[in-house]
């Protein structure tokens, strides 16, 4: 009888899933758009056909990131954001929905780094970190999950790290949030299929982005002087957020 609901539900899966756009004529939501990965991953949505919501705290970024997208003919929009507000993402993604009468993903890609030994950090820091790179990804999945289910398809897309899948000293804050992003993922993922959602979880090494040097709201605290931080992220050859997302 299991195996026979099973066939069932892969099914039903199949069928649900031919209804998202992949990517031409899709709608979009990112968060953390305005810069890094975020702004580069909207940036090829929208080369892709993607609509694009461009959704970020840093508003005036964001907007000038969806300026460019729109100058060569691409479909974007940007929004004010912070997705450590559950009542503001649940308004995003249906006011998104409601405007293009779909939402095919929504990729959680907000997110902070606080860096240096643990015992340099406060709660405030843990809380924060937290916040913004743990429960930001559950507020974007809270708020599209059940509207992906009622449509039959979408795709649920966070941004971990390699520092998801392995320890990560010096950044102890940052690992966790990001394993625990992975493990949510990987969970999600299972129970959704059948239910005709997708659930990805990437795992960037090191792009170039503003946050190895903390960004505009993280820190790094070591002392460690930042041109020694400089040389030992050149070693480690990152990676353009461009190609990264052309790659995605």
């Amino acid at each position: 009888m299991l195996e026979l609901i099973n066939k069932e539900a892969r099914g039903n899966f199949m069928m649900l899933d031919k209804k998202n756009r992949i990517y031409n004529g899709a709608t979009a939501i990112v968060t953390g758009g305005a810069s890094g990965i975020g702004k580069a991953l909207s940036q090829e949505l929208a080369r892709r056909g993607c609509e694009v919501v461009l959704a970020d705290i840093q508003i005036d970024e964001a907007k000038h990131a969806a300026t460019e997208i729109r100058a060569w003919g691409g479909k974007a929009k940007a929004i004010m954001l912070n997705v450590t507000d559950f009542p503001s993402v649940k308004k995003a993604v249906q006011e998104t929905y409601t405007l293009t009468g779909r939402l095919d993903y929504i990729f959680n890609n907000a997110g902070i780094v606080i860096g240096g030994t643990a015992d340099n950090f406060s709660i405030e820091d843990w809380n924060k970190i937290i916040d913004i790179n743990f429960r930001g990804v559950v507020n974007g999945i809270q708020a599209a999950y059940p509207l992906m289910i009622a449509q039959g398809f979408g795709h649920i897309v966070s941004t971990a790290s390699m520092a998801g899948l392995i320890p990560n000293p010096l950044n102890a804050a940052y690992a966790a949030t990001k394993h625990a992003v992975v493990g949510l993922s990987q969970s999600l993922r299972i129970e959704a299929a059948y239910l005709g959602v997708r659930v990805s979880v990437i795992c960037p090494g090191v792009v170039r982005t503003p946050i190895l040097r903390g960004g505009e709201y993280g820190a790094v605290k070591t002392k460690i002087p930042q041109e020694k931080l400089d040389e030992m992220w050149e070693e480690l050859k990152p990676m353009d957020p461009v190609l990264f997302a052309k790659k995605c």
